[in-house]
């Protein structure tokens, strides 16, 4: 299993909207910039983000994105379903109910196919646990965390890159 590095850049994106202020956005063009990835890839990330309603577009030659609703209230789960989507990690299709002793005993495949899948319901466990891990996780707590592992030196300049960005338009 892998979530595509789509859910680590928007992740990366979102916290830096945290800071700007309510009547600011941040473009595509400063936000790829920043993170040395093209604006293209970044706008199909924004546009998944936008429709999950994590970020809200301004149009216009001084618009961009800024956070559509509070960062307490945007789990990492979130940002996972806006840009993987929301089916299961685990697809199971069921291969006990096509087993030898199926196809030539009808007891056996009646009694089989009346019990669920024992791996399903052990995958779909695990992937609950995973689920309610990430969403715990909110962009609140991802910004407490980078002031305490990053220099407040790199904070600082991360922010100063994204209020000067604005200014340069």
């Amino acid at each position: 299993m892998q979530y595509s590095i789509g859910v680590e850049y928007g992740l990366h994106c979102l916290v830096y909207l945290i800071d700007i202020p309510p009547d600011s956005t941040i473009g595509i063009k400063e936000l790829s910039a920043f993170q040395g990835i093209s604006e293209t890839y970044l706008s199909k990330i924004f546009s998944k983000l936008t429709k999950a309603g994590i970020v809200s577009s301004v149009p216009g030659v001084k618009g961009g994105y800024k956070l559509a609703k509070h960062p307490s209230d945007i789990s990492f789960w979130d940002v996972v379903e806006a840009v993987e989507g929301t089916a299961p990690i685990f697809q199971c299709k069921n291969i006990k109910d096509n087993s030898y002793l199926c196809t030539k005993d009808e007891e056996v495949a009646a009694c089989t196919k009346a019990t669920p899948c024992t791996i399903n319901m052990a995958m779909l466990e695990a992937e609950d646990s995973m689920r309610n891990v990430l969403r715990n996780k909110s962009l609140t707590w991802l910004n407490e965390e980078l002031d305490r592992v990053l220099t407040p030196q790199s904070r600082k300049q991360t922010r100063e890159y994204f209020a000067n960005s604005k200014q340069d338009t």
